[in-house]
């Protein structure tokens, strides 16, 4: 190897920079894209916040030549003669080419338009290829970027699904008054201003060696890392600084052990749930307050709320990171083990585990801001499960009436919410969350013609999992949720009870649309095996019929064979008093019915009067 070979180059580089007419391969042996809502949902917000802090409607577009940059962090690269390698940074890159492709199309039919292809596609000879090269990915990135939807096929791998969910959820996270006049700066500003540090070394001895030399001794000085420095400054030299630094150490490190930048991800939604007062106003040129602040500097903004915080003295420096970071970062553990981890279908934070498979993120600051660290392990698991319950319901509402959930959407109801239960008792959490829930206009009620489609599959096919499982656990059986969700061996899919033919239902219907309406409604749906929809999917429902008794209690229940010799489904029933019922046939008429029954079924899943019971369950215990 010469001299030459073991060169490493450090450049910081614009966005335009790194991905302008470049290609960049990515080995075999690399992860896939495993970038998850709230990953995407804070890149988005951190960089739309920052430019709308600098951003003024008067500016010139030449303005934003002299905004401050923004710094996104470091990618490693190994130059393998004259093709690079993405050793470290590929989910950073992939992710930044999705939000490319989703602005690229933003700007369709707009008269101003910064051209931003060649930062995500390069043409040689005729031949389009993407920039970020990875052969399993070509198709997908290929229909999102020519009409920004894509369905992946059976035998797609784990980096295109996340792909499609994570472009799905940029619009509602892409601020609206950043949709309009103000869209070109930002591009002009994403592309020019915002900085990457390029790390490229020519061989993957020395690449990988960087890799391990940066996160095995933490040579990446983080928000943080900078954020301790400040804290530990300020205790008494000695026993006080040295326990307090071991435990942030051990802290830290659990919370990233369970989920990539978790720790980061902690920092913030602690300090937003017990510190955060303001928000910035939802109109153009408005400033960002506290909880934006936080979101992109918090180490920054510590240092001038100190006082807002409570750190007066040393002992308040070492208390906050010794009995408040220790406290707060233990509940946050619980969360991302309950989000991820092993499923209780009993126990009090099942609802946050519904809530992360729903991708709402913002549920954690909510959890942790009626705690108090002098709570009990028995009051911190109620209120945990009756904000849990709250976002489980109102979300299950705004998915019903097709409202959206994303993270930019929901932000601001979420900091108000988040305010008013911060650090409350939880008689008046209760009352607070119920209070909030019966203010909404939009319930079960107020859409009977919910129906499935292709930005809303996912969302039904939980609702569907818990409809389903609601029925099974009040019928004595044990829960199926996580099979429902995927989470077991078997693949389930939202299964239609009618086969995709008109013609089978031509007496009901004079036109194909008005068919395909009437069959995508919530009572013509089920969840069932892959293998049966493979199997059974044409077939007319007659023909299925015997096969759905074979399946969940909500399929079965439309056999007739279900009311027979079945005592706990019986007796579910008799005591929900809900209306089900055998179908020999299936028609209009009927679809619209068994949509009644599902309504009828989430009004009790998802019941506001449930918040006050468990705040009294939980009062008679005390």
């Amino acid at each position: 190897m010469t001299d030459i070979d073991r060169n490493i180059d450090g450049v910081a580089k614009t966005v335009a920079e790194v991905l302008e007419k470049k290609k960049y391969s990515i080995d075999y042996y690399q992860r896939e894209y495993k970038w998850e809502a709230k990953q995407i949902a804070e890149l988005v917000s951190d960089l739309t916040a920052k430019f709308l802090a600098l951003y003024e409607p008067d500016h010139a577009r030449k303005d934003v030549a002299k905004y401050a940059g923004y710094y996104l962090g470091s990618i490693i690269i190994s130059q393998k003669g004259s093709q690079p390698f993405v050793v470290d940074g590929q989910q950073r890159l992939t992710s930044l080419t999705l939000f490319l492709t989703y602005l690229r199309r933003l700007q369709e039919g707009r008269g101003e338009i910064v051209n931003i292809d060649e930062l995500i596609y390069s043409e040689k000879f005729g031949e389009k290829s993407f920039n970020l090269d990875v052969p399993d990915r070509n198709d997908c990135m290929e229909a999102l970027f020519e009409s920004g939807q894509y369905e992946p096929p059976a035998d797609a791998t784990e980096s295109v699904h996340t792909l499609v969910a994570r472009y799905s959820e940029l619009d509602g996270l892409f601020p609206e008054e950043l949709k309009s006049d103000a869209l070109p700066y930002f591009i002009d500003w994403l592309k020019d201003r915002v900085q990457l540090v390029q790390i490229t070394a020519y061989s993957d001895v020395d690449a990988y060696a960087i890799f391990e030399t940066m996160n095995d001794r933490g040579l990446k000085l983080t928000p943080a890392d900078m954020l301790k420095g400040f804290l530990l400054a300020n205790m008494e030299e000695g026993e006080p600084r040295t326990s307090a630094n071991d435990l942030w150490r051990k802290r830290l490190r659990g919370l990233d052990e369970r989920e990539e930048d978790a720790s980061s991800d902690f920092l913030k939604t602690w300090l937003r749930s017990q510190y955060a007062t303001k928000i910035r106003e939802r109109k153009r040129g408005a400033r960002p307050e506290d909880w934006d602040r936080i979101g992109t500097e918090f180490h920054r903004w510590l240092r001038g709320a100190r006082h807002q915080v409570g750190l007066n003295s040393r002992e308040d420096f070492y208390q906050f990171v010794a009995r408040d970071l220790e406290f707060y970062g233990h509940q946050y553990a619980r969360v991302l083990d309950t989000s991820t981890g092993t499923f209780q279908s009993d126990g009090p934070l099942r609802f946050v585990r519904f809530n992360a498979d729903q991708g709402f993120t913002l549920q954690n600051q909510l959890l942790l801001a009626p705690l108090r660290v002098d709570d009990n392990a028995a009051t911190i698991d109620t209120k945990l499960e009756l904000v849990g319950r709250y976002a489980d319901i109102m979300l299950a509402w705004r998915i019903w009436n097709y409202r959206s959930t994303a993270y930019s959407t929901m932000q601001y109801a979420m900091f108000n919410i988040m305010r008013d239960i911060r650090g409350v008792d939880v008689e008046r959490l209760a009352t607070t969350l119920r209070d909030s829930l019966l203010r909404n206009d939009e319930t079960f009620d107020s859409n009977n013609e919910l129906a499935v489609h292709q930005q809303n599959r996912g969302q039904l096919h939980k609702l569907l999992a818990r409809i389903t499982d609601h029925i099974t656990v009040g019928s004595g059986q044990a829960s199926s949720y996580i099979e429902l969700t995927n989470g077991a061996n078997v693949k389930y899919e939202v299964e239609h009870i009618w086969a995709d033919h008109a013609d089978q239902h031509a007496d009901e219907f004079a036109h194909e649309a008005d068919f395909a309406r009437h069959r995508n409604r919530i009572g013509g749906l089920l969840l069932l095996p892959k293998q049966f929809n493979a199997s059974y999917n044409d077939d007319p429902y007659e023909s299925k019929l015997p096969h759905y008794f074979k399946e969940n209690l909500l399929a079965a229940s439309l056999h007739p064979l279900s009311y027979e010799k079945n005592p706990g489904f019986l007796t579910f029933i008799k005591q929900t008093d809900l209306q089900f019922k055998p179908y020999a046939e299936f028609k209009a008429a009927d679809l619209v019915e068994r949509g009644n029954l599902y309504r009828d079924i989430a009004k009790q899943i998802w019941n506001p009067d449930e918040l006050l019971r468990v705040a009294e369950t939980a009062g008679e215990r005390r």
